[in-house]
């Protein structure tokens, strides 16, 4: 089924979104925060600021205007960074009718509140906080969706069928899309995966290798299975595609900004120079302290995401780090440890 679809913010990401909608048949309408933004993508059908080598096919109209953007839309796309989540959905509750499904893509918690996305944005739509917000989340880096690169990833609703008609309508030969219910699984992931690669990156800046990364990645995937259960997710979600797979993805590929930005961090690098030098949302930052402060109120074990704090405080340096967490207390890893480990108790 063709859709009228509007996507909220025109970064790599929902720049990427919008061509693959576009490419699939659907009515595309973008809002672009940056006017020249806007006028880059219907004039040169190219992005100015974001995946700017990325030739945008036909059907995609770009506007500066949210109401307009928004429009007569089916679907409303949310893809802006966490951090402008609740304030984009606040100015966009005006011009979205309540029956227009809602598909959020970011990945992080919301700023200063420390919620999941899904229900930021329920509360400022005045939506059912179980069902009326779909998230979608997987190891998918915008440059190889917006190239067309086959790529897999997980749709995330309270409501089965709102998660099948997305499936059905947004799934291509290039993108595979699966369901799941679990939408604190999927949200956990798509934010704690970031976490982890900020470590991931430390690692690269240090020059270590890739027994360490290999380590990490795995004590990783357990580590945020633990805080995900503790806050009522499926710890088997965790082992899927928006779970190990955008956590290996996000540790390993050049395309990954919170890699990156940890790589800058362990070659010597300070957090605020950095972030400065980036000029782009890391959202791991933002995740990593976040996760600290929901962890305070659970009996859960998070030595990674606290090491990754430490560093970002200027508390301790990458290679302290790193020493913190291979002189921990000594552990078992048999069948019984193992699920502990994932289902916390």
């Amino acid at each position: 089924m063709k859709m009228k679809v509007g996507v909220v913010g025109a970064g790599s990401w929902g720049t990427a979104m919008a061509a693959h909608l576009a490419l699939s048949g659907h009515q595309v309408g973008i809002w672009a925060r940056e006017p020249e933004v806007a006028e880059g993508i219907n004039g040169e059908g190219r992005n100015p600021l974001f995946l700017k080598d990325i030739q945008l096919p036909s059907g995609i109209e770009a506007c500066a205007e949210l109401s307009r953007a928004l429009r007569e839309k089916q679907v409303v796309v949310m893809a802006v960074p966490s951090r402008w989540t609740r304030e984009v959905a606040r100015e966009a509750a005006g011009y979205i009718p309540r029956e227009t499904a809602i598909l959020n893509l970011a990945k992080g918690f919301d700023y200063g509140t420390n919620r999941r996305l899904s229900e930021t944005i329920s509360e400022e739509l005045k939506r059912d906080a179980a069902t009326g917000v779909a998230v979608l989340s997987g190891p998918n880096h915008a440059e190889e969706v917006a190239r067309g690169i086959p790529s897999a990833t997980v749709i995330a609703c309270g409501d089965p069928a709102l998660s099948r008609d997305l499936q059905a309508s947004f799934s291509s030969s290039y993108f595979r899309i699966y369901t799941n219910s679990d939408v604190i699984g999927v949200e956990v992931g798509g934010a704690y995966k970031n976490v982890i690669a900020l470590a991931a990156g430390m690692l690269d800046g240090l020059g270590l290798g890739d027994n360490t990364k290999a380590s990490l990645i795995t004590r990783g995937l357990a580590e945020m299975a633990r805080f995900g259960s503790a806050l009522g997710a499926n710890p088997i979600t965790f082992s899927g595609l928006s779970g190990m797979g955008d956590l290996i993805v996000t540790c390993i590929s050049r395309h990954s900004r919170n890699r990156g930005f940890g790589e800058r961090l362990g070659a010597g690098g300070s957090p605020a120079a950095v972030l400065e030098e980036t000029r782009m949302v890391v959202e791991g930052v933002f995740a990593t302290r976040a996760v600290v402060e929901i962890a305070r109120g659970l009996d859960v074990e998070i030595p990674i995401a606290k090491g990754v704090k430490a560093v970002l405080d200027e508390a301790a340096s990458p290679a302290e780090m790193v020493e913190k967490l291979m002189t921990r207390r000594l552990k078992e890893e048999t069948e019984e440890s193992l699920y502990r480990d994932f289902l916390l108790k």
